[in-house]
């Protein structure tokens, strides 16, 4: 079994929406007629990405062994560092890696989480990732949405402020007050988590988690600027709340930076670094480390799908699954998608990710990228 061609194409899920609005996929092809699907990292339509796999990655593995996913990965990474190695390069090689081992399952018969060595549960916990609440939303929008998703059942709450990054500490009275409001809404002993996306100076990030402490949130995200590893450390040493990071580390380098520097829980993302092999290795990482690993991951379909797979695998978990804020206009495209019931995401036993694309659905959406 060798490779023998691979797809690179964005997804347009509406006639009218901006190109770096669009979902990134890959589809890798072998000389026996079996395919894999996998997803790159959709920032700026995950156009660069794609250009990566199309102009650079694919001429390389034509003829590989798709069963050789680790080599291959390792191999690119080395090959191509100095196109990044951060952002669109680990995106790409998430793509493909994600592609492969969907692959794998196929050849085989099983679903990922099974070829990972089982599946600890196969009825997922989530949580409900809420984003958009900064100053544009008002208070009353804040509560709205909340209640809405609380009707999904999530084991907790995670209030995104998706801020101007350029603008630090100037929100804090209104993230407080919506923090306040949330805490309020739903009770004293529901879960709560808080993703500030960087929006904070040191100070400022001290101060509102002291406020969440207070208000007993579960963990604080991203407090400061993701490059200033030292500041992160010094923010998760002065405060008892659990301070995570680690979307936007792209290497398993950038991880132990960012444990050394005293941050308590990592959150890589497994459609931004290195898919798979990529998540499995940054679970390995946190688990020598005695750090806590709760993946980032905010895409409804093939990246959650997956992500699911290695959170099944994963020992010692300790959060639910994220679940970003759900589009079904993203599930027009597959012929099964990943939906919640009772509060648990259930995985199948369906070989690979468990879904596969509505070719005649995807034909009306999709945007080729070729070399």
């Amino acid at each position: 079994m060798k490779i023998e061609r691979i797809e690179t194409f964005q997804v347009q899920w509406s006639p009218d929406e901006s190109p770096n609005q669009r979902s990134a996929y890959v589809r890798i092809w072998t000389d026996d007629g079996l395919h894999g699907i996998g997803e790159a990292s959709p920032m700026q339509g995950g156009l660069a990405s794609l250009n990566m796999i199309a102009h650079n990655i694919a001429p390389a593995i034509i003829g590989a062994d798709p069963l050789d996913h680790a080599v291959i990965q390792d191999r690119l990474m080395h090959r191509l560092v100095k196109l990044g190695p951060e952002g669109a390069l680990t995106g790409a090689l998430a793509a493909i890696d994600i592609a492969l081992w969907d692959l794998k399952g196929k050849r085989f018969g099983l679903p990922i989480y099974k070829l990972l060595g089982g599946a600890w549960r196969t009825e997922l916990p989530f949580y409900a990732s809420i984003g958009g609440n900064g100053i544009e939303r008002s208070l009353d929008d804040v509560l709205r949405i909340v209640e809405k998703r609380m009707e999904d059942q999530p084991s907790a709450i995670k209030i995104r402020f998706d801020n101007h990054r350029v603008d630090l500490d100037v929100q804090i009275p209104d993230h407080i007050e919506k923090a306040r409001a949330v805490r309020k809404l739903v009770g004293d002993k529901f879960p709560l988590a808080f993703d500030s996306n960087n929006g904070y100076s040191t100070g400022g990030a001290l101060r509102v988690g002291r406020v969440l402490e207070e208000l007993d949130y579960w963990w604080f995200e991203e407090p400061v600027q993701h490059y200033h590893v030292k500041a992160m450390g010094e923010v998760a040493r002065k405060l008892s709340i659990t301070v995570s990071a680690g979307e936007q580390t792209y290497t398993m380098g950038g991880l132990v930076e960012l444990i050394e520097a005293g941050v308590p829980m990592i959150q890589p993302d497994i459609v931004k670094m290195g898919g798979v092999t990529g998540l499995q290795r940054c679970a390995a990482l946190a688990h020598s480390h005695g750090v806590e690993l709760v993946s980032h991951q905010t895409q409804p379909t093939v990246g959650h799908m997956v992500n699911m797979h290695v959170c099944a695998a994963q020992l010692h978990s300790t959060k639910p699954c994220e679940w970003n804020d759900p589009s079904t206009r993203m599930h027009a495209i597959f012929d099964e998608v990943p939906m919640p019931k009772d509060g648990l995401f259930r995985l199948s036993e369906r070989p690979g990710l468990g879904m596969d694309f509505d070719e005649k659905a995807l034909a009306e959406r999709r945007i080729d990228v070729t070399a």
